[in-house]
């Protein structure tokens, strides 16, 4: 039993950590409005990159012709796309003027695509706020306004918003939720202003942030190497002081990042070890911390189980069972906290804590191997540690 005390351990102290920061969630903000009116003292100028994404953008561009006030442009930066993505902005464009096309190429040496379109559309945009929108997106009607009067309420330089994923298959539904909390427990709860600016997480698909903020910081260009770009940024924002945050959009739009469980498999793990945003031993620590408390309770908790009755239960083995215990039950009631992130969820999401020790792989996996493509892009393997 000595090794078994040995992991009891490490876990009760994981265990106390992983409340102290989930602790917070109690008081986080209830998800985001829409904003339809009302808000027409200022400006925003949307930037979305493309690069091949007739087949998906479609959604994206219909929720932003149907943005009111203060939306003034929208601008797609787009890197030499070879399908009919431009043909379908060009389309939105005749019916909506707000929309503006700007090609990003060449590609700079040392930038990743995405963020070089996004510096390309901060250089030309005329906005007050710059709101940064993936392709995969849709908006639904009063996200602009919504997303600027929370940036207001909370007072926030910089602000991303998290989505309702909606269209995935019973596959997705089991796998994601695991991966996603994983981001979870390292970072703590979403809500408003994290203390520690190295555990403040982001989302690009719906970014939010003051014009004059970027010019001041250097645009996206602290991020320019990262595949997490956009943890990478507003870590970089938050270091130096600017009020940055990270709030429930599940009211704001809907997204479909992915086809299937083999393209979700590997791009979310491009970017989920955050090791560009990070420092090696602290990601080091925060795969160990995920192995404690993610991948091991239910198997442990399964294992001991079975064999508690012929071994009597002595104390290692009881405590090593109201530890676990106690882990898997938080990660039940995380199911609860994130039922409301899932468009319709269903039997395979409630089951994803099965697949709880597959996304502690993936993240190892990805920890360990620095990703050289991304969509349809080549990158130098080195890393940028």
């Amino acid at each position: 039993m000595t090794w078994l005390a040995v992991v009891v351990a490490a876990q009760a102290i994981a265990l106390v950590a992983l409340v102290a920061r989930l602790r917070g969630g109690r008081k986080r903000s209830p998800a985001v409005a829409p904003v339809e009116f009302g808000l027409e003292d200022t400006t925003v100028s949307v930037l979305l990159p493309t690069l091949n994404e007739g087949q998906r953008v479609g959604p994206c561009l219909e929720g932003l012709t149907r943005q009111r006030a203060p939306l003034t442009e929208i601008l797609a930066i787009d890197s030499g796309s070879s399908d009919d993505t431009l043909a379908r902005v060009a389309e939105a464009q005749r019916r909506d003027p707000r929309f503006r096309v700007i090609d990003d190429r060449p590609l700079p040496d040392g930038w990743i695509g995405k963020v070089w379109a996004l510096e390309t559309g901060r250089r030309v945009a005329t906005g007050e706020w710059l709101l940064g929108v993936d392709a995969d997106t849709q908006p639904l009607p009063g996200l602009v306004g919504g997303v600027v009067a929370a940036a207001r309420a909370h007072g926030f330089d910089i602000v991303s918003f998290s989505p309702r994923f909606s269209g995935m298959t019973s596959a997705e539904q089991w796998v994601q939720p695991a991966l996603l909390t994983t981001l979870v427990y390292r970072t703590g709860a979403a809500g408003d202003r994290s203390p520690d600016p190295d555990r403040v997480l982001a989302n690009g698909q719906c970014f939010l942030a003051r014009a004059a903020v970027l010019a001041e910081g250097g645009g996206y260009a602290p991020a320019r190497e990262s595949f997490s770009d956009d943890v990478t940024l507003v870590r970089h924002y938050a270091a130096r002081g600017y009020r940055v945050g990270f709030l429930d959009g599940s009211r704001l739009y809907l997204v479909r990042s992915y086809e299937s469980l083999s393209q979700m498999w590997r791009e979310w793990g491009r970017s989920i070890d955050l090791r560009d945003s990070t420092t090696r031993l602290r990601l080091y620590l925060d795969i160990a911390f995920l192995v404690l408390v993610q991948a091991l309770p239910l198997p442990l908790l399964v294992t001991l189980g079975l064999r508690a009755p012929l071994s009597g239960a002595p104390n290692v083995l009881t405590a090593a069972l109201g530890v676990n215990a106690a882990m898997v039950v938080i990660r039940v009631l995380m199911l609860g906290a994130l039922r409301h992130s899932y468009d319709r969820p269903g039997v395979a999401f409630w089951l994803s804590p099965l697949a709880d020790p597959l996304a502690v792989a993936r993240l190892v996996i990805s920890a360990v191997r620095r990703p050289t493509r991304w969509r349809g892009r080549e990158y130098s393997a080195r890393s940028s540690d």
